[in-house]
């Protein structure tokens, strides 16, 4: 063990929560093949319940992927950032290989599935209002036009889904100050990028557009819990997907 290890101090762990609103039909496929009588693109449904939800690594991955691209940090060859450089905001938030912990410390960052909000979850079970449909799409011949259809499941809009993400703070001998400007500077940026972006598959068509929402004393604002405490999401960057 390093040195620097050595000294690295757990000193308080964030929470930031709220709801993910989902605002343009949400995919985030099951990874399933194809089957006869079943949709083709099926979504990810928990094995319990058959509920649609939100994979903490779908949300992780996105919000690193889309912080890569805002920072500047991507790779010629597409790989994931990753440096031996305990100042580095991406490793030292999200993570590396094993060979970068020495430098770098723990991954600061711990993202849970987002189960469906109760509200959207009264709804499928009562059968009160959708919330999965069944979209055709076509894919159109160039040469003789002839349309090849096929279906898609996706989450429609209005649904919610409650997501929590944990953030470590470690004292590396500046009292956590360092992992604290973190939480800012990149956790809170990439999730206002997601919201400028799109989460799940087919954003280029339309899909994933979500929004953080906090649901307090029967309001939805927008903007999420950080400790308990709502803090409204910075626009980060014009335009969005």
């Amino acid at each position: 063990m390093s040195e620097q290890a050595l000294r690295l101090r757990l000193v308080r762990v964030r929470r930031i929560s709220g709801q993910i609103e989902v605002v343009t039909g949400l995919r985030i496929g099951s990874g399933l093949p194809p089957s006869i009588g079943v949709v083709d693109y099926p979504i990810v449904r928990a094995a319990e319940s058959d509920e649609p939800y939100i994979p903490g690594s779908s949300l992780k991955g996105k919000m690193r992927h889309l912080l890569e691209w805002h920072l500047g940090r991507v790779r010629d060859d597409g790989s994931p950032w990753h440096v031996n450089n305990a100042d580095d905001a991406i490793t030292r938030v999200f993570g590396g290989p094993a060979s970068s912990q020495h430098a770098t410390g723990p991954t600061r960052l711990l993202v849970r599935d987002a189960r469906l909000a109760e509200e959207s979850r009264q709804a499928m079970r009562t059968g009160a209002r959708p919330v999965v449909e069944i979209k055709f799409e076509n894919s159109v011949n160039r040469l003789t036009a002839e349309a090849s259809g096929r279906p898609v499941e996706r989450v429609v809009p209005g649904v919610r889904f409650n997501f929590e993400i944990l953030y470590r703070v470690f004292d590396t001998g500046d009292g956590g100050e360092r992992d604290e400007s973190l939480l800012k500077e990149a956790v809170l940026t990439a999730l206002a990028l997601i919201e400028q972006d799109c989460l799940g598959g087919s954003g280029s068509r339309g899909y994933g557009s979500v929004r953080f929402v906090v649901a307090q004393d029967g309001q939805v604002r927008p903007g999420v819990l950080v400790d308990g405490e709502r803090v409204e999401l910075t626009k980060i960057v014009s335009g969005s997907c």
